[in-house]
């Protein structure tokens, strides 16, 4: 009986500016300017990364939710939310 596939996300890095997630074979930079809800978070909290579908990206110790689309082109993606 086949499983179900699940998908794993990484924090490969964390810096003053943002921080770097590892998808598959893919190296995404999500800065604090333009993600504000990470600037004050943990590394532990940061680093609890879920990636349920392709397209989402959830952090449960943040409650915060993210499209794989936003991340890749935030400029796409203004703010609809303040931090």
């Amino acid at each position: 009986m086949p499983g179900s596939t699940t998908l794993a996300a990484e924090v490969t890095h964390i810096s003053k500016h943002g921080f770097w997630l590892l998808l598959a074979e893919e190296e995404l930079l999500l800065p604090f300017e333009q993600f504000p809800w990470f600037k004050q978070a943990t590394i532990e909290q940061i680093s609890q990364v879920e990636w349920p579908t392709p397209d989402h990206l959830y952090w449960p110790l943040l409650d915060v939710d993210l499209s794989v689309a936003s991340v890749r082109d935030p400029v796409q993606f203004p703010l609809m939310a303040r931090a």
